[in-house]
């Protein structure tokens, strides 16, 4: 598909291209698309068998996104371990400080910050052996996405798994 046939939506500073037919969103460096989010089957997939989910920066609050999305990972049959260095419990699960305090190996890492703290967490996500990153709407930082890809992780960046349950199932 060319360039004159998507639908541009560029925001300054980002280059953040969105492409209408597939609904994914492209992150343009330079020339080359550096950073393309799976396609629907894959995050469908993804989404479709248990994981065991670090949800990073999960909150107490249960008007907060955060803690809404653990709540509906678990109810989907996910094993939710929330991340968040002020707490000892969340969701009745231990709480713990990072990645790296987490003894027992992670499927996915859901991230809730600001993207500029991603970069760290995409770092120990790749250290703690997790096969996915998935970075919640408004959190983009595609040279950690593009890091996480090379070193063999599935990334989604952009997405909240509540509309992709909605739009995919």
């Amino acid at each position: 598909m060319g360039h004159d046939q998507r639908s541009s939506a560029v925001e300054e500073g980002l280059g953040r291209e969105y492409d209408s037919v597939h609904m994914r969103t492209l992150v343009r460096l330079g020339d080359c698309m550096a950073f393309q989010n799976p396609p629907d089957e894959a995050i469908k997939a993804l989404l479709s068998r248990p994981q065991t989910v670090a949800v990073v920066g999960c909150s107490p609050d249960p008007t907060r996104d955060s803690h809404r999305i653990a709540q509906l990972l678990r109810a989907r049959g996910h094993r939710v371990i929330p991340v968040n260095p002020g707490y000892q419990t969340i969701l009745s699960e231990t709480c713990y400080a990072s990645l790296r305090d987490i003894p027992e190996q992670v499927d996915m890492v859901d991230i809730f910050r600001r993207s500029e703290h991603v970069a760290p967490i995409v770092d120990e996500a790749i250290e703690a052996g997790a096969k996915i990153v998935w970075m919640q709407l408004g959190v983009i930082d595609e040279h950690a996405a593009v890091k996480a890809q090379h070193a063999g992780l599935t990334v989604v960046m952009d997405r909240c798994p509540a509309i992709e349950y909605r739009r995919l199932f």
